[in-house]
């Protein structure tokens, strides 16, 4: 079986938000995301498929753009849905810092703006 407690391997990086792969399969990925504040995972989209986002740690704001920019604040234990093809980012507001995972369907293919 596979586990990993993510908030016990916390790995904040200065040049950038650290994104690390724990588990994957030819069907899905996850991935988790470790922000010092400030930090963002700037606009993308996937056009193969949807994304959900885990907030585990800190607080943050979710932006969405489908045409229209939507900005949710978001805290640890939140659940948020990136639709397939539609512009998402993640901004870290918090001084302890914010960790998110993120499941997504593989392929989903990735473009940023």
């Amino acid at each position: 079986m596979d586990c990993v407690d993510i908030l016990k391997k916390k790995d904040f990086k200065d040049d950038g938000v650290n994104k690390i792969s724990y588990l994957k399969t030819d069907q899905i990925t996850e991935d988790t995301y470790y922000f010092k504040d400030g930090q963002v995972l700037d606009y993308h989209r996937h056009p193969e498929g949807d994304q959900i986002f885990f907030i585990n740690d800190g607080e943050g704001e979710f932006y969405l753009d489908n045409g229209k920019e939507e900005k949710v604040p978001v805290r640890t234990g939140m659940t948020l849905l990136a639709p397939k093809n539609v512009w998402h980012k993640l901004v870290c507001t918090s001084k302890s810092g914010l960790v998110a995972s993120q499941v997504t369907k593989q392929p989903a293919g990735m473009e940023k703006r």
